[in-house]
C-alpha cells in the first residue's frame, strides 16, 4: 500500500482489518510517509514499515523500489499511487479503484472496494493501534483530569480556509460548558497561538497539548474524550478511529467523501462553503441532536 497524508492513511485502517480477519495469519508490509508512518508501527500483523520521502525526489523512490524488489509477495495492493505495483514482485496485484468508479463513494468505501476480487465486501470502521507507553503518557499529561468529562477540540487545519475562526470556538464552548470538566487542546506547534487566544475565553480550565506529544500519543489522549471537535483535519479520522464521538466542521471540501468514518462520527458544512459562515449555535444544535448526554 502507498499512504500519504495522516487522513489519508487513518481511512487505509478498514483494509487493513478487513485483510487480517481474511487472513489472520498474515503480516502485511506497508508503504508509508514520514507523516504517516506512526499510525501503523503498533499494528499487531504488521510485517515491514517501508518509508517513502517524497521530499527526497526520484533518489528517495529509487531507494525505496531497491528495497521492494528484495520482496516477493503473495499479494501486493497499491491503494494510493499508480506507479508502485510496478515494481513490485507479487503473485498476484491489485491496484485501486479508478476515480470514475469510486466518484460516488466514501474514500473509506473506494479502498475497500480495491479488495472485491479477493471476495471481501465489508469496509470496517477505521482503528488507530496504540503501545502501553502512549496510555501512559496520556494518563501523566491529563494527570486529575483522566476521569473527568474531557471536550477535545483541534482547533487547526492545513490551510487557512478549512479553520473554524478561534472566536466561535469559545462560544461553542461556553455553551456546552455544562457538559464537561475540562477542555483538550491538540495539534501541532502552529496551533499554540490560536490555542492561547482560546485559552483566554474558554471558561472550562483548558489543558494544552498542542505540539507536545506525537502520533500516537495524541491517539492516546483522545481516547479519553468524551467528545472531539474539529475542522476538516487528520485529528477528527484520528477522534474517530479510536472510538471518540467526533464532530468535524466543514466550510470547504467533500465531506461525503473525506469526512471522518464511523458510526460516531457527524458533521456539518456550513451553507456557502466558507468556515466563517458556520454558526457555533448550529454546531451546538447538532451536537445536541446527535449526543443526547450534552445537555442544553
Amino acid at each position: 500500500m502507498s499512504l500519504s497524508n495522516i487522513g489519508d492513511a487513518v481511512l487505509t485502517t478498514p483494509c487493513l482489518q478487513a485483510l487480517h480477519r481474511h487472513y489472520p495469519a498474515a503480516v502485511i508490509d506497508i508503504v508509508g510517509d514520514p507523516r504517516s508512518q506512526a499510525i501503523f508501527s503498533a499494528c499487531p500483523y504488521l510485517g515491514r514499515l517501508f518509508v517513502l520521502d517524497k521530499k527526497a525526489g526520484w533518489r528517495g523512490r529509487l531507494a525505496l523500489i531497491m528495497l521492494l524488489r528484495r520482496q516477493q509477495y503473495d499479494l501486493a495492493i497499491d491503494l494510493r499511487s499508480d506507479w508502485i505495483l510496478s515494481f513490485i514482485r507479487a503473485s498476484r496485484k491489485l491496484g485501486k479503484l479508478s476515480s470514475r468508479a469510486g466518484h460516488d463513494l466514501h474514500s473509506a468505501e473506494k479502498h475497500a472496494a480495491a479488495l472485491k476480487p479477493l471476495g471481501i465486501h465489508d469496509t470496517p470502521e477505521t482503528r488507530i493501534w496504540i503501545h502501553a507507553r502512549d496510555r501512559l503518557f496520556a494518563q501523566n499529561m491529563l494527570d486529575g483530569w483522566a476521569e473527568r468529562r474531557i471536550l477535545a477540540l483541534g482547533l487547526g487545519a492545513n490551510f487557512e480556509g478549512k479553520i473554524w475562526p478561534v472566536e466561535h470556538f469559545i462560544v461553542l464552548v461556553n455553551m456546552l460548558a455544562g457538559s464537561f470538566d475540562a477542555v483538550l487542546l491538540l495539534g501541532n506547534q502552529q496551533d499554540a497561538r490560536r490555542a492561547d487566544v482560546f485559552s483566554q475565553g474558554c471558561a472550562l480550565p483548558v489543558i494544552h497539548a498542542c505540539g507536545q506529544c506525537n502520533l500516537l500519543e495524541t491517539a492516546a489522549l483522545l481516547e479519553h474524550a468524551g467528545l472531539f471537535v474539529g475542522n476538516d483535519s487528520g485529528l477528527g479520522h484520528m477522534a474517530s478511529a479510536m472510538g471518540t464521538p467526533t464532530m468535524t466542521l466543514f466550510g470547504p471540501g467533500f465531506p461525503a467523501r473525506y469526512r471522518p468514518w464511523g458510526t460516531a462520527a457527524g458533521w456539518l458544512q456550513s451553507q456557502d462553503g466558507t468556515m466563517q459562515a458556520l454558526e457555533p449555535a448550529a454546531v451546538a444544535d447538532y451536537i445536541r441532536q446527535t449526543w443526547p448526554w450534552v445537555r442544553p
